[in-house]
């Protein structure tokens, strides 16, 4: 297992595949330091999912390997040797973000490496959550300047809406590794049997499990709006703009509906750029 850090080209890569991407449009907006900053964390994130996505390995391997990074990071806050997570330095020492919002990251990541998960209970699904989407806007806030009272009731709200959005635009390529994050409750309320998440996936009554998320979803967003209409503090482009954009793909999902085929939701360029403008310029 290396413990180098991850390098500035590796960073550099990172940035490059986010490129086109809404949170890539999102990143934009910020001034050069929190921008980089949200590079950082991004760059962690996307280190951490990749053990848990890519299959490389087995799962006793990819765990350790998750280890390692809980260890590194644990070092970086207590002065140690942070290994790969040095990159991480200059934005914990800036924005102050926490340690256990960064290890709630990684256990979340390895929620999926303990064993595939097919159609969780809705507590199990909200922990998922809030570790791998909610967590990263706890330490989002930090560098967008927002207290924490708000700043963590938005991170609790918009990260699950952006989650269970991506849940409902994800659910044929997770099928295909044999991952189902619909909840067993709303599958059991449509008459869709648990089993093998491609076989649930023909079934035309998914429709109305994945309707079912999609309700969960827009009433996150509406707490996520409530909170940034009120104007705390902080700079707001950035969480205001990822909520619109992923608003809009739930919106064109719904109309599209979940029965098969189902062909995955995008934003054109222009549509984008015009959301852009809409609410990513606000102050």
């Amino acid at each position: 297992m290396t413990q180098s850090a991850i390098s500035a080209p590796e960073i550099e890569a990172v940035r490059r595949k986010a490129a086109g991407s809404s949170f890539y449009s999102a990143m934009r907006l910020m001034p050069k330091a929190e921008r980089e900053a949200m590079f950082a964390i991004y760059a962690f994130c996307r280190a951490v999912d990749d053990i848990a996505d890519d299959g490389v390995g087995t799962r006793a391997e990819r765990h350790g390997a998750l280890d390692g990074w809980r260890e590194d990071v644990k070092q970086l806050y207590a002065g140690g040797a942070p290994g790969r997570a040095a990159f991480l330095a200059g934005t914990v020492a800036r924005y102050r973000p926490r340690l256990e919002d960064f290890l709630a990251v990684i256990d979340g990541m390895d929620m999926d490496v303990a064993f595939d998960i097919v159609a969780p209970d809705l507590a199990t699904l909200d922990l998922y959550c809030d570790r791998v989407a909610s967590a990263p806007g706890r330490l989002s806030i930090k560098v967008f300047g927002m207290e924490e009272g708000p700043g963590f009731a938005l991170a609790h709200h918009l990260g699950r809406a952006l989650q269970l959005t991506n849940i409902l635009r994800d659910l044929d390529e997770d099928a295909a590794i044999h991952r189902l994050y619909l909840p067993r409750e709303f599958l059991a309320e449509a008459g869709v049997g648990i089993g093998e998440p491609l076989e649930a996936l023909a079934n035309p009554a998914i429709d109305k499990a994945c309707r079912a998320l999609a309700r969960l979803a827009h009433g996150h967003y509406e707490e996520a709006g409530r909170i940034l209409a009120a104007k705390p503090k902080g700079n707001l482009r950035a969480p205001r703009l990822m909520g619109a954009v992923y608003s809009e793909i739930l919106r064109k999902m719904e109309a599209a509906g979940w029965a098969p085929p189902r062909r995955r939701a995008r934003i054109p360029k222009a549509q984008l750029a015009a959301i852009v403008l809409r609410h990513g310029l606000r102050a």
